[in-house]
């Protein structure tokens, strides 16, 4: 754990509470100590009132607000004096609580106080910082953890056993510090939860942090047989393994090669560890051989869920390794990390054979019965689907129904993992009991926020390929389907500058290479677990050319593009569509096919051949549930077919300058690429959910059409 803390870059701060948040962001970007929104940070001030009064402040880190990012305006100020005597209280109920801290917030625009807001007034110093830290959490997960500790720390730290977070945790602290001498204490570990520090200053507290949790990770490392981080070493979220060039002509690739997090096994920063495996070296699976089971897996964990899940096979080396331990399917259901994982990854794992169904089946039969052990009346059971799981001898999967939530159980898995290792080295993983985390599940904050929430967006856990997705009508549909809440499979010869995101996943590949979409369709598979929307847009506008002048070269690349290619991508993912939600097809034809005009004869016949194609498709697919439309735009000059070249020949054609060509439709109106996207995305949408083998023009209104 090496220390972050830059000079310049503290003095550059106005005051004390942009100090506390710069010192934060230090903390928040170290996923060894917080990650997803764990840990809490505050510092002790004054602020005078409209009656010129001075208040004693603590500003505290607002609830929902991110470390990492975290700035002046996420720290909510609250009455230190109020805290203080609510920390006197001798019961207080954890939404009355809240209810409080709410009350005791001197600005009414700030965010609600973390729920351990009373515990940070408790603590005499003016700087307190909480983390989550993987080490201090896996040593105490060991069987005797809380004496590795206790020695490791000496008098310096105090330990203590686990309890809920809130109230009852700050008066545990309460009690256990009456007396104490704050001036030679320098942290608190909360075993299975984390561990605090503090100071009269902030590079103070921080330095303490880093210097605790690094003598954990030596301490860990050491007893475990593995070797320390280099000094300066870089993390996995600073040095990320490079994205290939991926799916042009078929070449089979995971992610790249991975490192860190999501590849070798590694110690408590990345670095390899050094201890052997029981199965030797670990190897991914081929790409080809998954995908249609991973689609059936996600489409019955949608059922369970409620809503579309997105699944993800994580085959990386290190995820291989565990998966090929003996007892990987117990280990997995000890329990998580910290209890805190539990609200975003359940308080176990699922274990999948060879074929997954029956292991989801086992989970969620497993899952109610830890409901019904702890739950009383006034419980209500939340889904039954996993959030993480072990696939013997293949990797880890990944459930969610958001793409934000799936790269949250990405990343605590992984750091589940390698603790789980580490703490087996050292004697034995222990996750608290199911009745602990049932408590934090099921805590009736929680409920509250889940009562709360928001309606999801229309696409949220939908998955949709887009082909020819770096421009045009293809790039505006990725930004179209991304924004309704699906995730997204871009596929384009080219380069998509801007768009890859945890959202959408671009691969290059040549789609009329029926080895390169396969190859791309598995890989995006992998990542997000099945497909449910298929737009197919790639093509092309060749240069007018009379048929008196037609070259069988020229003729032959429109066919191959705007019909061939779209065959061939629809043939690989009818499979994964029978296993969609809702499925739906979308092609991208023309106004050419029911209006051509002179000059366009190879683009025109293969777009009616296009539109051929979808209807016997609709035929089809029609009985596996799969809709099949077409949408005809014309006129949408904002796409990479409409060269300045390309439209004043146009123009010219119609004896019109470019402008006249423009907003040469019925409505006076040009027609853009988002335009067309609209349409495509409420076509695959809900609203379209009884229509199939339709064509709909998106042109402003041709006459030749009408």
């Amino acid at each position: 754990m090496q220390s972050r803390w830059n000079k310049h870059e503290a003095r550059a701060c106005a005051d004390e509470l942009e100090l506390r948040a710069y010192s934060s962001r230090l903390l928040g970007r170290e996923p060894a100590l917080v990650l997803h929104g764990g840990g809490n940070t505050s510092v002790k001030g004054e602020a005078t009132d409209v009656f010129g009064e001075t208040r004693r402040v603590l500003f505290v880190k607002g609830s929902g607000w991110d470390l990492k990012s975290i700035g002046a305006a996420g720290f909510a100020p609250t009455d230190l004096e109020f805290l203080l005597r609510l920390a006197r209280l001798e019961q207080l109920s954890d939404s009355e609580m809240m209810r409080q801290l709410r009350l005791a917030t001197l600005n009414p625009s700030a965010p609600n106080p973390s729920v351990e807001a009373i515990l940070h007034a408790l603590i005499p110093h003016r700087y307190v910082d909480h983390t989550h830290a993987d080490a201090v959490v896996t040593l105490s997960n060991s069987p005797d953890g809380e004496s590795i500790l206790r020695e490791l720390y000496g008098d310096e730290v105090l330990v203590l056993p686990y309890i809920m977070p809130g109230f009852i945790l700050a008066r545990q602290v309460a009690a256990a510090t009456r007396g104490a001498d704050w001036t030679s204490l320098r942290g608190i570990v909360l075993l299975q939860h984390g561990i605090f520090s503090f100071h009269e200053d902030a590079e103070g507290s921080y330095s303490a942090m880093i210097e605790l949790v690094d003598r954990a990770e030596r301490e860990l490392l050491r007893r475990a047989g593995a070797q320390p981080p280099a000094a300066g070493a870089k993390t996995p979220a600073e040095n990320p393994p490079p994205r290939p060039i991926q799916g042009i002509h078929g070449t089979p690739t995971i992610h790249g090669t991975p490192t860190g997090i999501h590849g070798t096994p590694t110690g408590i920063h990345g670095t390899p560890m050094q201890y052997q495996e029981n199965h030797g070296t670990p190897t991914a699976p081929p790409p080809t051989v998954l995908p249609l089971q991973l689609s059936r897996l996600r489409k019955a964990a949608g059922k369970i869920h409620g809503t579309p899940m997105l699944v993800r096979l994580e085959a990386s080396p290190e995820a291989c390794a565990f998966a090929q331990l003996d007892n990987c399917g117990e280990l997995i259901r000890r329990g998580p990390l910290t209890p805190d994982h539990t609200l975003h990854a359940k308080p176990f794992g699922a274990v999948f054979d060879a074929d997954p169904l029956p292991g989801l089946g086992d989970f969620e039969q497993e899952y109610l019965r830890y409901f019904q052990a702890h739950a009383s009346e006034h419980h209500q059971c939340l889904d039954a689907a996993p959030r993480y799981g072990v696939w013997r001898d293949k990797g880890m999967v990944y459930l969610a129904p958001s793409c934000k939530r799936l790269e949250i159980v990405a990343d605590i898995s992984a750091h589940t993992i390698r603790a789980i290792k580490l703490a087996e080295a050292i004697g034995g993983w222990r996750a608290l009991p199911h009745d602990k985390l049932f408590e934090v599940e099921y805590w009736e904050l929680e409920q509250a926020k889940l009562a709360k929430a928001r309606a999801a967006p229309e696409q949220q856990g939908k998955i949709a390929l887009v082909t020819g997705a770096a421009s045009g009508i293809g790039r505006a549909t990725v930004e179209e389907m991304r924004s309704r809440g699906a995730a997204v499979i871009a596929l384009d010869i080219r380069e998509m500058e801007g768009l890859e995101s945890p959202e959408v996943l671009c691969l290059r590949c040549d789609v009329t290479d029926s080895d390169a979409v396969q190859s791309v369709l598995n890989e995006g598979v992998l990542h997000f677990g099945g497909l449910d929307i298929l737009v197919s847009n790639a093509g092309n506008f060749p240069s007018s050319e009379s048929l008196a002048d037609m070259t069988d070269e020229a003729w032959e690349q429109s066919m191959q593009l705007n019909l061939g290619s779209h065959m061939k991508v629809l043939r690989a993912c009818l499979p994964l569509l029978e296993n969609g939600f809702d499925p739906a097809v979308v092609f991208v034809a023309s106004k050419n096919v029911p209006a051509p005009g002179p000059g366009a004869a190879a683009y025109s016949a293969a777009k009616a051949g296009l539109t051929q194609l979808a209807r016997v498709a609709a035929l089809e697919a029609g009985p596996l549930g799969i809709r099949v439309n077409v949408v005809h735009p014309n006129a949408v000059y904002d796409t990479g077919i409409w060269t300045e070249e390309v439209l004043g020949e146009r123009a010219r054609r119609y004896d019109m300058d470019v402008e006249q060509y423009k907003t040469s439709n019925l409505l006076g109106l040009e027609v853009s690429s988002r335009d067309v996207a609209a349409s495509i995305a409420v076509l695959a949408g809900a609203a379209f959910s009884r229509t199939t083998g339709a064509q709909i023009p998106v042109d402003g209104g041709n006459e030749r059409v009408v």
